[in-house]
């Protein structure tokens, strides 16, 4: 009986235990969980937040190109081996989210990634985002021993009123955008020109007005036939002296008005005066004639031509070709670009 009489308090104090334990270890399961948690959280969040810088740069649209087996130098301005991406095109588009040419100039101007895992190997990944002290003239590793893979993949990006060359000739000078992030071989021929500080050879030796086909902002007239004449003037870009190697096709878009584009793999070129939707994607264009230069290309048009049949087809040619000068566009004249 005695017995009896105290075994409710026993039960009651082991019903009182059981619970302060249950919440102690409650507690302690808790604390630990938050901590992991938080950890996690933050790096959750900082994985969110570069996949939404990726898909804001990923928004700007436009190509994403570079040139294998090549390292650009710089200063840097995102450190690579603690920014990483699966493929060059994120790398890319992380540089061209810092030049959206709302915030001033470019921070970035120029990428390099590391996508050959055998050569790169623990560097595998790493974006390097860098700045050019002359975006015309970026600085390369140099020194590779000859066979020696170089892992990187490097690209530039020309903002606001940079990458803009000229084309000059007795009727003015015409002011190109280069286009390195859609056509990153030609581009790099191009300013491979700009070093030589001549361009003789250079000259545009055909030229055919719009006729009655396009009209002044280059539309195609509806009904109208699709030439002769061909809306465009046509050139060469080889440099006397120099051996030209054939360039690879790039990005090949619709061809508009301004678009400045290669024949096969160059150094032949033309300038298109119209939109020619006709033409397909057969052109890979590599700079765009800024609008208020594209009197100049008309003015060229209406020189003294000859015509001529180029296989099969009837084409006019200058009587006197247009020597032409690459050179550079001193910053002030294209401030506002």
């Amino acid at each position: 009986m005695g017995r009896r009489s105290h075994e409710p308090n026993s039960i009651l104090s082991h019903r009182l235990i059981l619970p302060l334990v249950c919440f102690a270890s409650c507690g302690l399961v808790y604390a630990l969980l938050s901590a992991v948690l938080t950890n996690s959280r933050n790096r959750v969040s900082e994985f969110g937040r570069l996949v939404e810088d990726d898909v804001a740069a990923q928004n700007n649209g436009g190509c994403c190109r570079g040139i294998e087996n090549l390292e650009l130098w710089g200063a840097a301005v995102k450190w690579g081996s603690e920014f990483k991406f699966n493929n060059s095109e994120g790398c890319c588009n992380a540089c061209k989210s810092m030049c959206s040419g709302k915030d001033g100039p470019c921070l970035c101007d120029t990428w390099v990634f590391c996508g050959n895992r055998k050569a790169c190997g623990s560097k595998f990944g790493e974006c390097w985002l860098k700045k050019q002290k002359d975006s015309l003239a970026p600085e390369r590793q140099e020194g590779v021993p000859p066979g020696e893979v170089v892992g990187w993949t490097s690209g530039l990006i020309f903002g606001k009123g940079e990458g803009i060359i000229g084309l000059e000739t007795e009727y003015g000078t015409l002011h190109i955008k280069l286009l390195p992030d859609c056509a990153p071989h030609s581009v790099a021929y191009i300013l491979e020109l700009l070093t030589l500080h001549h361009s003789a050879g250079c000259q545009f030796y055909r030229a055919e007005s719009r006729g009655q086909s396009w009209d002044s902002e280059g539309n195609h007239i509806e009904n109208a036939a699709f030439g002769p004449p061909y809306a465009l003037i046509q050139g060469t870009l080889e440099a006397q002296g120099t051996t030209f190697n054939k360039l690879p096709v790039e990005d090949c878009p619709t061809l508009r008005r301004g678009s400045v584009a290669w024949i096969g793999s160059g150094p032949e070129f033309f300038i298109s005066l119209a939109d020619h939707l006709e033409w397909k994607h057969e052109y890979t264009v590599f700079g765009s004639v800024l609008p208020e230069n594209m009197h100049i290309a008309e003015k060229i048009t209406t020189l003294p031509t000859i015509p001529d049949v180029w296989n099969n087809v009837n084409v006019t040619v200058l009587e006197k070709p247009v020597p032409l000068l690459v050179r550079r566009i001193q910053k002030s004249h294209i401030d506002e670009i």
